[in-house]
């Protein structure tokens, strides 16, 4: 007698890494782009949002846009244009729009080597200070002081003003040529020392009651282009060429050499409340760093080289909102991400209008247990929607009656030519 034979069970095999980590997917979640000309196709040179402090509860929902001689403010809620600045000298351009943190005065240099301070409500000019002798690349307020700020410039110094003041308070003397970087470090520091990049090739640290010479200074093979302070206060990064460092402002020695870019890299920026480390460059990529190993977790391509980026945070923690990123070709990407009820909301929107173009709306509808009332097909197509396959109805140029119409008019105009005709020449021998 033969043996019974049985299916064999299945194998199940070990699951396999997941095509996309965690980190991949939530940078994903930035997919509602919004693309914005800049007038003129001016290059984007500049993109900066008011930070959040401890002497602040909120911070305006708002963030500034330079490019050529205009500084344009958007909302961060509705991503729309609120207003824009550029009461400069013709052959101006500006640079580095700076929001203080409670919205009320925007900060600016120029190519003219003058900084003025705007009034975001009126637009007016508050104050003009003229002591750097070539353009100012480098604007910047205080993180404490809602008066205080900084400059730096093509002429080797950085400065620290006192806005009710008619000079600077302390002048920096040290870079050997130009300046286009810069900013207040943050941490328990409470805004005294100030960090710089020149190109040079340095990287220096300032402190006010150093007097005016640099208390540290790192040395790179290559110009230095954006600098950017880490959250503790302790450490910084640095772009130079094509390569980042991080420095160690304790040990007095870089940690971290990182070679992710092709070209220069142009633009650095904090996200996730100091966690992740954003970089743009030249060669259009803006790539992601945890702050731990330093490694990419994810990355952005663009279709133009990137000279700005900004990542807009909003709320009482701060969450990742908007990731901004102006390019040289006048473009201003503003990527959105969903989440919450936003992200519910899109993709049910997704499916509907899916559904309509597949002509599955009714069947989409029970599913939700949708009603829509009488009409609903008429007001979605289009309110004098006729014909078999029409995709474009105009109206509102209706003509009425046409009164003293000839008899071969009113052929024409019904279509019987022939009848037309004769009537034209029946006409002509008659006369």
């Amino acid at each position: 007698m033969a043996a019974e034979v049985l299916p064999l069970a299945p194998v199940k095999l070990a699951a396999g890494p997941s095509a996309l980590t965690p980190e991949q997917k939530y940078w994903r979640t930035f997919s509602s782009q919004l693309l914005l000309p800049s007038p003129h196709s001016s290059p984007i040179t500049h993109i900066s949002a008011p930070t959040l402090t401890t002497s602040t509860l909120s911070t305006p929902e708002t963030f500034a846009v330079t490019s050529g001689p205009r500084i344009q403010l958007f909302s961060s809620r509705t991503r729309k244009l609120l207003k824009t600045i550029s009461r400069f000298d013709a052959s101006d351009t500006a640079h580095s729009g700076a929001i203080r943190r409670d919205g009320r005065v925007l900060l600016a240099g120029g190519d003219s080597g003058a900084i003025q301070a705007f009034d975001t409500g009126s637009r007016a000019i508050l104050k003009t200070f003229r002591e750097h002798k070539l353009p100012v690349w480098v604007t910047q307020w205080h993180p404490q002081d809602l008066t205080g700020l900084m400059s730096a410039s093509d002429d080797g110094t950085v400065r620290l003003w006192d806005l009710p003041g008619e000079g600077s308070t302390t002048t920096f003397v040290g870079h050997a040529d130009y300046v286009r970087c810069g900013g207040f470090l943050p941490g328990p520091h409470g805004g005294r020392l100030v960090v710089s990049g020149s190109y040079d090739q340095t990287v220096r640290l300032w402190d006010a009651r150093a007097g005016g010479k640099s208390v540290m200074v790192f040395k790179h093979a290559a110009a230095v282009e954006a600098v950017l302070g880490m959250p503790e206060g302790t450490q910084l990064v640095a772009a130079a060429g094509n390569t980042m460092s991080v420095l160690d402002l304790v040990a007095g020695r870089p940690l971290q050499l990182l070679r992710n870019h092709q070209k220069t890299v142009t633009a650095l920026s904090l996200a996730s409340q100091g966690t992740r480390v954003l970089s743009g460059g030249l060669d259009g990529h803006v790539k992601v760093f945890e702050t731990t190993g330093w490694n990419v977790v994810a990355g952005f391509k663009y279709p133009s080289p990137i000279l700005s980026m900004s990542v807009i945070s909003s709320g009482a923690t701060r969450e990742d909102k908007h990731l901004a990123v102006g390019m040289q070709s006048g473009l201003l990407s503003i990527k959105t991400r969903l989440s919450g009820q936003a992200k519910v909301q899109a993709r049910e929107r997704q499916k509907e209008m899916q559904a309509l173009i597949e002509g599955k709306i009714e069947e989409y509808d029970r599913k939700q247990g949708k009603k829509r009332g009488r009409g609903w097909e008429k007001r979605t197509r289009g309110k004098d929607y006729t014909g078999e396959g029409a995709d474009i109805v105009i109206s509102g140029n209706d003509r009425g009656k046409i009164k003293n119409q000839s008899k071969w008019e009113t052929a024409l105009r019904k279509g019987q030519y022939e009848k037309a005709l004769d009537l034209v020449l029946d006409a002509k021998v008659s006369d």
